[in-house]
């Protein structure tokens, strides 16, 4: 008798283990849905906002653009690590220093 309750508790265990197991991937993938929704989101809500003293560059942009976007004219002068005003690429990270504030 005692052989069978212990393999009815090891069964119990055991589903329980698989459940806690499937649990988690679940919490785990909405988890990851959830930031990556959030991630995607992000741009959309500062599309409108001035832009800060440290600017990272996004994809299609350049520093024509930035600069009209940013009120800053001298974005080359001010970022001695930017060689060629034609290289810019998504992530590239200058300084801004918006006219107004001149």
């Amino acid at each position: 008798m005692a052989c069978v309750s212990s393999t009815t508790m090891a069964e119990k265990i055991s589903w329980c283990c698989v459940l806690f197991v499937a649990l988690m991937l679940v919490l785990s993938c909405c988890e990851a849905s959830t930031s990556e929704f959030r991630f995607q989101m992000l741009p959309l809500r500062y599309t409108n906002k001035a832009c800060d003293e440290i600017y990272v560059v996004r994809e299609g942009e350049t520093l024509q653009t930035i600069s009209e976007k940013c009120g800053d004219p001298y974005i080359v002068e001010e970022n001695p690590h930017i060689q060629d005003p034609a290289d810019v690429f998504p992530g590239l990270v200058i300084k801004i220093n918006p006219f107004t504030n001149r």
